[in-house]
């Protein structure tokens, strides 16, 4: 019976330790403009870096 009652102990620790993990990298902004990554490389900066010279 200890077993059962670890394994639950052992599985609500964990999934608390999980969602501290999401709301500490939300907090942190890794999940905003996730996006904006595959468009950068579309960006042409030697043309706008001429202009601007």
């Amino acid at each position: 019976m200890w077993t059962l009652s670890f394994l639950v102990f052992l599985s609500i620790t964990l999934g608390i330790g999980a969602w501290l993990l999401f709301i500490w990298s939300v907090k942190k902004g890794q999940y905003e403009d996730a996006e904006d990554m595959k468009y950068r490389m579309l960006e042409d900066d030697d043309i706008q870096a001429k202009k601007d010279s």
